[in-house]
């Protein structure tokens, strides 16, 4: 393993368990003041996620990047462990891309009888499945 003071933990946990923990040289998440990257030795910080790609330069895999969609949550960073606790997460090997692609369309269409309804609170919930949708989308596309 690289030199252990350039090292931090990472572990993303859902409601569901265990997500994801690895060893890691830097974390990048999108919090609601915008992507901040985190390495080994970083001040204790806890920030709100917003749904958005969580990107994990491992230690074991120089040049490559993990990537996890992640909808919402907080991070903690202690002790050189960055702990993400998070509505829902998913690693994109793991993501169907047909199923994502699907819950897009979904969400899209409740966005437009929404609209055609004006009932506010469909809308907002049908733009948070568009988002998550979106998400993991992306993430999965970048690999």
């Amino acid at each position: 393993m690289a030199d252990d003071k350039h090292v931090l933990n990472v572990n993303i946990v859902t409601p569901d368990g265990l997500v994801y923990d690895h060893h890691a040289t830097m974390v990048v998440v999108r919090s609601t003041d915008g992507d901040l990257g985190i390495m080994a030795n970083h001040e204790p910080i806890v920030a709100p996620l917003q749904i958005g790609e969580v990107r994990v330069q491992r230690v074991d895999k120089p040049g490559h990047e993990d990537r996890i969609a992640v909808n919402g949550g907080f991070m903690e960073m202690k002790d050189n462990v960055a702990s993400i606790i998070a509505d829902s997460a998913e690693r994109a090997r793991d993501i169907d891309l047909t199923r994502a692609e699907a819950a897009r369309e979904r969400a899209q269409r409740r966005i437009d009888a929404a609209k055609e309804e004006h009932n506010v609170d469909d809308l907002l919930r049908a733009q948070v499945a568009l988002q998550r949708a979106l998400n993991r989308i992306n993430v999965k596309k970048s690999i």
